[in-house]
C-alpha cells in the first residue's frame, strides 16, 4: 500500500510563492506516476499537473502553465509543487495522486493540504 503525505500549504498573498511536498512511502518511488490535484469549496476536484515515473515528462492544466512546476526526487521519495504568482482562485485544499503507471487510474491519494491565496 502507499502512503502519500501532503506538507506545504499556508496563506499567502496574490502575488506570492509556496512550495508543497508530497513524501511517499510503502513502494518504490521511481515505480510510480504522480499527481496533483486540486479541490475549491463548492467545486469539484481537478487536475492540476503530472509528473511521469522517471520525471522526464510533465504536463500541466492550462490556468496553471507558466506558473506552477511539477518536480520529483526519486531519492527523497518526494514529490513537489512549486506555485509561482499565485492568484486568489488557486485557492483550493491540493492532493498528491499515484499511479502505477504513466497512464490510467490514480490509485492512491494523500489528504491533501490547504491553500489559500488572499487578494
Amino acid at each position: 500500500q502507499v502512503q502519500l503525505v501532503e506538507s506545504g500549504g499556508g496563506l499567502v498573498q496574490a502575488g506570492g510563492s509556496l512550495r508543497l511536498s508530497c513524501a511517499a512511502s510503502g513502494r518504490t518511488f521511481s515505480n510510480l506516476a504522480m499527481g496533483w490535484f486540486r479541490q475549491a469549496p463548492g467545486k469539484e476536484r481537478e487536475f492540476v499537473a503530472l509528473i511521469s515515473r522517471s520525471g522526464g515528462s510533465t504536463y500541466y492544466t492550462n490556468s496553471v502553465k507558466g506558473r506552477f512546476t511539477i518536480s520529483r526526487d526519486n531519492a527523497k521519495n518526494t514529490l513537489y509543487l512549486q506555485m509561482n504568482s499565485l492568484k486568489p482562485e488557486d485557492t483550493a485544499v491540493y492532493y498528491c495522486a499515484a499511479r502505477d503507471s504513466d497512464s490510467g487510474t490514480y490509485n492512491y491519494w494523500g489528504q491533501g493540504t490547504q491553500v489559500t491565496v488572499s487578494s
